[in-house]
């Protein structure tokens, strides 16, 4: 059972956060909704005309279209406008592409590739020829997500948005969705994104729905005094019900001609009582090797494939207990240096000197290579028969899994039947198993639950060892590191002494000056070619930027009338109003799209 009698609403301009543990059924409950799965009882009931967006956990894209045809490929009218117009450029034939044009005339559809264009830029994907099989699954993602907000939908349910995209992307995102007046429904472990964006939040626990109208600051807050409540409730049932047991223990003749409701009560108690409120969480206990002094040295390596320079004789003496965060933009070659550090990718020039203490536990973002046909206890115990989990405490496999939260029939799963999430708990079960004094992870959070990444947060934080992460998890960074490799690109390696939001409180602050520094450098700027020119308002732009933010203040206005007068229940004119209203909608959907697009440049 993943949940049961569930019923909550979403109002318009909601934008709602789904939390719970790996396994407990948020994927599911996201996929109910938006029509691709059936629940087995109950049913989902939609405003009639309302538009709905889906961006699945993993996007499937049907055959092997181009960039540029998978995110055409909504189910928004514009959009298939333009793929009309595209096929008739593609077939040759005249007529057909003079009626195109006049299709495209008429709904005003020459710019929307234009806006394709800018939202991919933003995405971080510039080449729209390119075939989607060609793509690594965080452009596949991105491409996805194009489609959905090109769709424009009234409603946007997003499975994972973040997962294996890079900070910059998330944080474009995240501004994004706080702007936009598209309702949301989402799934994330990205508790920065959680907090800035959601104004309400989810929780699936013990197969039940709770909600909270608030952030995820504000959600942790509730949450902590919904279980006080439970379990003080709790005690109140079972001391109750320790006096009705003894009731129901006396002989029969006892109880003879008592009131039925008793007994009934009882048997609600005994249910009530069994309730259980425990916190079953994954066990990370804190017993690495013992790691030297000598940890390692790199010495003027470089590394480049072809024109692309990854490293470019880096030199860096790495010292004991150290914790370092390595972020850049996808691409850059993050994966690709720790591959290096530990032998499994070659260098080009410079070497590598690694302490024989060292022992790396290495937890890769593509995951383990699993027989798929594998029982969960069976792919576990061909790696090790006997697990040492401190020096001379031994235990068997089957009780190491139970500490990763896999029950004994869960362990007898096949490896193809686990969700995301377990994967990665059994994934991180093998990489700890061998007691590492190194821990080298990349992406570790993409598909682990909220409450684990908390517990792997305190396990590294008191780890008596090394540790490399690449992350995209802002809010994980800031727990976790001493300071952080910056790969800006071309073989540069920035090292800056604090955490994440240090950082980028630093890069602001840095372009804040240059911006202001600028003028005065370079009092007579030469003209530089078009393409190689900031994007910035043109002069038309600003008035049509100044025009629009008055236009929709009034738009929205009017908007607010007329639902005000709906809540009154005004009846003169209904129909009017209401076609009105229809049309104030759209025009605020269009109208503030172009507004989000003159801002950027603003």
């Amino acid at each position: 059972m993943l949940f049961a009698g569930v019923t909550f609403g979403v109002d318009e301009g909601n934008k709602i956060g789904v939390i719970a543990k790996n396994g407990t059924g948020k994927t599911t409950l996201l996929s109910i909704i938006a029509g691709v799965e059936a629940p087995d009882s109950g049913k989902i009931t939609w405003r009639s005309g309302v538009r709905v967006g889906y961006l699945p956990q993993q996007p499937a894209f049907v055959g092997n279209p181009t960039v540029a045809e998978a995110a055409l490929a909504g189910d928004d009218p514009v959009a298939a406008i333009v793929r009309g117009y595209e096929a008739a450029l593609a077939g040759g034939d005249a007529k057909a592409i003079e009626e195109a044009s006049h299709r495209m005339d008429t709904a005003n559809a020459w710019d929307y590739e234009d806006r394709l264009r800018q939202l991919l830029s933003r995405l971080k994907i510039t080449d729209l020829s390119a075939r989607v099989d060609t793509l690594s699954g965080g452009q596949r993602k991105r491409v996805a997500l194009a489609s959905v907000l090109m769709s424009n939908p009234d409603m946007l349910i997003l499975d994972e948005p973040t997962n294996h995209l890079d900070i910059e992307v998330i944080e474009w995102i995240e501004t994004y969705l706080k702007r936009s007046r598209a309702t949301l429904l989402m799934v994330t472990h990205d508790r920065y994104f959680l907090d800035r964006v959601c104004n309400r939040i989810i929780e699936i626990d013990n197969s039940q729905i709770y909600s909270y109208d608030g952030n995820y600051d504000y959600y942790l807050r509730r949450r902590a005094e919904r279980i006080e409540a439970m379990t003080a409730e709790l005690a109140r049932v079972k001391n109750t019900l320790r006096r009705e047991q003894e009731w129901m223990s006396r002989q029969p003749q006892a109880r003879a001609g008592k009131a039925k409701y008793r007994i009934d009560n009882f048997y609600d108690l005994k249910a009530r009582a069994a309730v259980d409120l425990r916190q079953r969480d994954v066990r990370l206990e804190n017993q690495s090797s013992y790691i030297g002094s000598k940890i390692f040295e790199a010495v003027e390596v470089s590394k480049a494939f072809g024109p692309k320079v990854i490293l470019d004789k880096f030199s860096y003496t790495f010292a004991r207990y150290e914790k370092v965060g390595i972020i850049g933009p996808n691409g850059v070659g993050k994966s690709t240096f720790i591959k290096m550090l530990q032998g499994l990718e070659p260098i080009d020039s410079g070497h590598w000197d690694v302490g024989t203490t060292v022992r790396f536990g290495y937890y890769s973002q593509d995951g383990i290579a699993f027989n798929e046909n594998d029982k969960v206890i069976d792919a576990v115990t061909r790696l090790a028969e006997d697990i040492e989990i401190k020096e001379g405490e031994h235990i068997a496999p089957m009780q190491y899994l139970q500490r990763f939260l896999f029950s004994v029939p869960d362990q007898q799963k096949y490896i193809h039947t686990l969700s995301g999430g377990e994967r990665c708990r059994l994934h991180l079960a093998t990489v700890l198993m061998r007691r590492p004094n190194f821990l080298i992870l990349d992406e570790p959070t993409n598909d682990l639950d909220i409450v684990t990444l908390g517990i792997l947060e305190e396990y590294l934080a008191e780890f008596k060892g090394c540790a490399i992460i690449i992350s995209h998890d802002r809010y994980f960074l800031d727990n976790i590191v001493d300071h952080l490799f910056v790969m800006e690109g071309n073989g540069v390696v920035r090292d800056f002494p604090g955490n994440y939001s240090e950082y980028r409180r630093w890069a602001d602050e840095q372009q804040r000056l240059q911006a202001a520094d600028k003028p005065a450098d370079k009092p007579v700027a030469k003209e530089k070619p078009r393409q190689q020119r900031p994007e910035k308002l043109t002069y038309k732009e600003q008035r049509e930027f100044e025009a629009l933010t008055a236009e929709l203040d009034q738009l929205n206005a009017e908007k607010a009338a007329l639902e005000a007068y709906f809540n009154a229940g005004g009846a003169d004119d209904i129909a009017e109003k209401s076609r009105r209203y229809e049309e104030l909608k759209d025009l605020l959907d269009e109208k503030e799209l172009r507004w989000l697009e003159l801002s950027e440049k603003a």
